[in-house]
């Protein structure tokens, strides 16, 4: 519907992502794909000309750019995708193909954002979804609060019918994206109520499928929450605990999946203070919120047949004259007496009392995350997320999700060994630390395991996964927002089950 003049100017802002494919056996050669080949023949074999003359052949995660190769798209970016037959890599623990397809395509979408192209049409190369979820996730950044701001970009599915792939892509991206939006934002703009105000306008629209509760200080002392209010009393933030019902499944009496995020808005460690370096960083301890209630949101904009309950206890760690104090013992909700040595380890106190009240729910399986430990990014880093669980059944499904999505997931033991040193304490029936600094992510996943009596629960500790420097090609530089994608899938996935 644009005029001569009009379309002139807007095809300028239009822009193409293709892909080659290595050429087997051959090193100086490619194979378009179905798209690029499609391309390559409306103009006379002149894409196929181009790469041959402008260098080595593309090697997967190598890209060029040509202009003026086609009327319809001023700027055609060419990306490599690597072996053709590349599938699931029993070493890697992940589906190669689809991963190279995200990074690739991220790489050239990234590409002609920086030439300030408005609309990129990009090709499944053979997996749609996968294609979207690199486009989508590729040209996020979190630039709100700076005047320059990067050019908006929107995408379409090329060459290719499969639209509900894409679409579903599309949700599978953006989820991710609404929890690095969150774990990005400076702590004094996602406090625990703008977290939570920010998540039921995310929902509302879903609001015939969807219940948000937001309960305040007065119902979380009624819950004799005792662990968790004593992490939130050194700040002047009241805590907040959000509280999500996705009603999707047709049967109304089906026991829900429990998602359970740990929502500490900024972690200053409280009176055993943290040092200054990196501090800023702790503006994402909510990560396991952020995941948890993305991953519904996505689930519920996916139209997942699926009961889910979201619970996500939000407060801030500070220190000031009315902050606990190493020494102080606090009772959870369950009666357990907790001696806080560590102020600093507060997160497994927030996550004590919701998991002792997710099980009023009667749950088919409850899962939490959390930015627990330090020590998990010392044993794991970013390679993949921590999982502590008490079932082989979620733990299987959990790790065939994210086979899937590319958002790998590693089981941790759950040994006695563990018990006994967080059982060991002077003055409580726990302590929030070791009696050992080794096995400090282990010895926190055995504190979570004595607020929990459900036969299927996974705790995953997504500190190592937190923030990306350069290790996800097809995430920028900064928080991550993992692993939201493997939270949907394995959601998506136990739907079916039902």
């Amino acid at each position: 519907n644009y005029g001569p003049e009009e379309y002139s100017l807007f095809k300028y802002l239009l822009g193409l992502v293709l892909g080659v494919y290595e050429k087997e056996g051959e090193t100086d050669s490619f194979d378009l794909t179905t798209a690029a080949r499609s391309l390559d023949d409306a103009v006379s074999g002149k894409l196929s000309e181009l790469l041959k003359i402008s260098g080595p052949a593309l090697k997967k995660g190598k890209n060029r750019i040509f202009y003026g190769l086609h009327e319809d798209f001023p700027c055609v970016a060419v990306v490599g995708l690597g072996k053709n037959n590349a599938g699931v890599c029993g070493s890697e623990n992940w589906d190669t193909g689809k991963e190279n397809i995200r990074a690739a395509l991220s790489a050239g979408c990234r590409l002609l954002q920086d030439l300030e192209v408005s609309h990129v049409e990009v090709e499944a190369c053979g997996d749609a979804q996968a294609a979207a979820e690199g486009a989508v996730l590729g040209l996020f950044q979190y630039d709100l609060l700076k005047t320059k701001k990067k050019t908006k970009v929107t995408t379409q599915l090329h060459g290719s019918d499969d639209v509900a792939g894409w679409e579903k892509g599309i949700l599978y991206g953006e989820g991710q994206n609404l929890a690095r939006l969150l774990m990005e934002g400076p702590a004094n703009l996602i406090t625990p109520t703008a977290f939570a105000d920010t998540i039921e306008e995310k929902l509302a629209p879903y609001s015939e499928r969807v219940t948000c509760h937001t309960k305040g200080k007065c119902w979380i002392v009624e819950q004799q929450m005792g662990a968790f209010l004593s992490v939130s009393k050194g700040s002047e933030e009241p805590p907040v605990f959000l509280e999500l019902h996705y009603n999707g499944s047709p049967d109304k009496t089906q026991a829900p999946l429990l998602l359970v995020g740990k929502g500490i808005t900024f972690d200053s460690g409280g009176i055993s203070l943290k040092p200054p370096s990196g501090m800023d960083a702790m503006r994402a301890d909510m990560g396991g919120a952020a995941t948890v209630c993305a991953a519904l949101v996505t689930a519920v904009a996916l139209k997942l047949p699926i009961n889910i309950i979201g619970l996500a206890p939000l407060c801030e760690n500070m220190p000031s004259g009315k902050a606990s104090k190493p020494g102080d013992v606090v009772t959870a909700k369950n009666g357990k007496t907790i001696q806080v040595d560590n102020t600093d380890a507060e997160g497994r106190l927030v996550l004590a009392d919701a998991l002792c009240y997710a099980h009023t729910f009667s749950p088919r399986a409850i899962v939490n995350a959390a930015t627990l430990t330090g020590a998990m990014d010392v044993a794991l880093g970013s390679a993949a997320t921590g999982v502590f669980s008490n079932s082989d059944w979620l733990w299987e499904r959990l790790h065939q999700a994210s086979v899937v999505t590319g958002d790998r997931v590693w089981r941790m033991p759950l040994f006695q060994h563990y018990t006994r040193q967080v059982t060991d304490s002077q003055l409580a029936d726990l302590n929030n630390v070791g009696s050992s600094r080794s096995g400090g992510a282990c010895t926190a996943a055995a504190f979570l395991r004595e607020f929990v009596t459900a036969p299927h629960w996974a705790h995953l500790d997504i500190a190592g996964v937190m923030g990306n420097k350069d290790e996800v090609p097809y995430l920028r530089k900064g928080m991550s927002g993992r692993p939201t994608r493997t939270l949907v899938e394995f959601a998506a996935r136990l739907a079916q089950e039902a």
